[in-house]
């Protein structure tokens, strides 16, 4: 276990950076899953800007890879556009 009062504040810095990173993470997914079942056009165009900034949140801090948020911004405005397309 940790002997320096360095270390020890590094360990208690670390437990709240990862329930931070967690609860950002876990909000950006559960928002993410919330406008893939969204079938209202209106709705979910109104949505996507609110997640996408959610998104970037998390690549601007290295939470995620920059590829892996660009991805998802990707398929989500396809989604969001197929939507308005079939409506």
């Amino acid at each position: 276990m940790a002997h320096h009062a360095s270390a020890k504040k590094r360990i208690r810095q670390d437990a709240k950076k990862r329930l931070r990173n967690r609860y950002y993470k876990k909000t950006t997914r559960t928002s993410i899953q919330k406008l893939r079942e969204m079938e209202d056009p209106k709705e979910a165009e109104k949505f996507l800007p609110k997640v996408i900034s959610m998104i970037d949140r998390l690549a601007k801090r290295n939470s995620w890879h920059d590829n892996k948020a660009a991805n998802l911004k990707s398929s989500l405005t396809r989604f969001v556009t197929g939507l308005s397309a079939t409506a």
